[in-house]
């Protein structure tokens, strides 16, 4: 049989709990220095990849109209000329 010592029993449990507590603190530090480092970066105008893409996309589609706009404006000018 085994016979349960309080003095054993408490300790434990004060061992789990501190274990407990521990893991909450580590948590909260880990959230917190989140925070802190989302408000720093937050400050500093970056963009997030989404909207690099998107306009990086829009400066493509632009570039591409302009070389379009570009050939048109040359053909234009060789007709006027050739009037």
């Amino acid at each position: 049989m085994q016979s349960e010592n309080p003095i054993i029993a408490d300790f434990v449990k004060l061992m789990n709990s501190a274990a407990g507590t521990l893991a909450g603190v580590g948590r909260e530090a880990r959230d917190g220095a989140r925070e802190r480092f989302k408000e720093f970066f937050g400050d500093m105008d970056f963009v997030s990849r989404e909207e690099f893409e998107a306009v990086k996309e829009m400066a493509a589609t632009a570039r591409a109209e302009n070389e379009t706009l570009k050939a048109r404006i040359a053909a234009l000018e060789a007709k006027q000329t050739n009037l």
